[in-house]
């Protein structure tokens, strides 16, 4: 257990921020799995508008920290390809 204030701060810090990124990351997967369900009906309109709400969160997951903006990047395309792919069948 933390002995200094600093430390007993810094642990403090650490589980609100896992709390933060826990529920960050829960939402950029709920997303992107709704994405894909909607793609896979064909809709195409609806799709597009579920990949942008993808998007979007990615963005603000790699802003805020939560994720590397590379491996945001990395999701969102590979995202789209897979929606594309989706509709396209």
């Amino acid at each position: 257990m933390a002995n200094h204030e600093s430390a007993k701060k810094r642990a403090r810090q650490t589980v609100k921020r896992n709390v933060l990124n826990r529920t960050r990351r829960s939402i950029v997967h709920t997303l992107t799995k709704e994405a894909e369900h909607i793609a896979a009906s064909g809709d195409a309109e609806k799709a597009t508008a579920a990949a942008r709400k993808v998007e979007a969160a990615l963005a603000k997951s790699a802003a805020k920290g939560t994720l590397h903006k590379k491996a945001a990047a990395r999701k969102t395309s590979r995202l789209v390809k897979r929606i594309k792919k989706a509709v396209k069948a």
